[in-house]
């Protein structure tokens, strides 16, 4: 659906050469939700707008289903840009139109008859659950329903792509909740393609099939959601999942175990990370595991959640046992599915 090949994206600036993206490449699938997430700066909303030409990129292309955007003259980007919705953080709305009349712009733009503008214009309200406000204005209602005005209005033109640059980061999360609850019931029934940009990686857990990690303008990791979370590769991954589940011990807990292993000794003793999906969740692999290997466990730190409508417990255990024990035991997990990963930093330095 949407192809970005080897595509950079370069400002001037007082400075000198800003290199807000640096030879990235996505494929990105018709009607999936795929999020784009990164730091402040790290290239996410300069990416992309390359995808519906806001910003040219400077070199590469971009293919947004079959037509390569980037070799398009201006008339024929006039007439693919009405495949791409796209939807802001700070809504965008004219605070002199109403509901309706925002939401009627687009059309009103591209030359649709009074009666098509009346008819589009009815069904996107009830869409996005807006029909009692269509006479009220921007300044008459909150920020999630400016935000669902602001969806209607993207969708207007029935576009084959939404984007959406941050469109939930002013609000609160309940509201959140409620945006993003639309975005994928809209996703379901209308087919459409959504690319997400945020710096929330709750926001990716929530509604994305897929993510792409964005550092100082590159791409340092992609993939299923679901794997990103059991396995991320990258430090800075590591840390947005671990501002939604954490895999560092509390302090005080921290402190315990440095204290147990260093009075007891390291050769029996292994902190390790468990991440588990799906059934595993539900299975009592530690128990077997114990049984098995005659070993003991004990649970310092976990918590099971949700991710793409399939459960994800992730663990964190003092393993007790012979070093060939722990490992047989680790080996007889990952057969089984579980990600298990050794917790070196707990370990205290001789």
């Amino acid at each position: 659906m949407i192809k970005i090949e080897s595509v950079s994206q370069q400002f001037d600036s007082p400075e000198g050469v800003v290199h807000a993206v640096k030879d990235v490449s996505l494929s990105i699938n018709k009607g999936e939700i795929f999020g784009i997430i990164g730091r402040s700066g790290a290239g996410k909303s300069s990416l992309v707008r390359t995808i519906n030409m806001l910003n040219r990129p400077t070199s590469g292309k971009v293919t947004l289903d079959n037509q390569e955007m980037t070799t398009m003259s201006a008339a024929a980007l006039r007439t693919a840009r009405r495949q791409v919705g796209m939807i802001f953080q700070h809504f965008n709305l004219l605070s002199s139109r109403t509901v309706a009349q925002n939401i009627a712009l687009p059309l009103e733009l591209a030359g649709h008859s009074k009666l098509e503008i009346r008819n589009k214009v009815n069904e996107l309200l009830e869409l996005v659950d807006l029909t009692n406000q269509r006479d009220r204005y921007p300044s008459q209602i909150s920020g999630g329903q400016k935000q669902r005005v602001g969806i209607a209005r993207a969708l207007a033109n029935d576009p084959k792509v939404l984007l959406s640059d941050e469109a939930t980061s002013a609000l609160d999360p309940e509201t959140t909740r409620s945006i993003l609850e639309l975005l994928k019931r809209i996703n379901k029934e209308l087919g459409l393609t959504i690319v997400l940009i945020t710096h929330q990686m709750e926001v990716i857990k929530m509604i994305c099939d897929r993510v792409a990690v964005m550092e100082s303008g590159e791409v340092i990791e992609q993939g299923n959601v679901l794997d990103i979370f059991r396995k991320p590769k990258h430090p800075i991954t590591r840390s947005m999942i671990g501002d939604v589940i954490s895999d560092e011990l509390p302090a005080g807990a921290l402190n315990r175990i440095k204290k147990h292993l260093h009075i007891n000794g390291n050769d029996k003793n292994k902190v390790l990370r468990l991440a588990f999906v799906g059934s595993n969740v539900e299975h009592p692999l530690l128990s077997e595991v114990v049984r098995r290997f005659n070993m003991d466990f004990s649970i310092l730190h976990g918590q099971i959640d949700e991710i793409q409508e399939q459960s994800f417990g992730s663990l964190i255990i003092l393993a007790n046992g012979d070093p060939a024990q722990i490992s047989d035991a680790s080996k007889y997990m990952i057969e089984r599915g579980v990600i298990v990963e050794e917790l070196e930093h707990v370990i205290p330095a001789n």
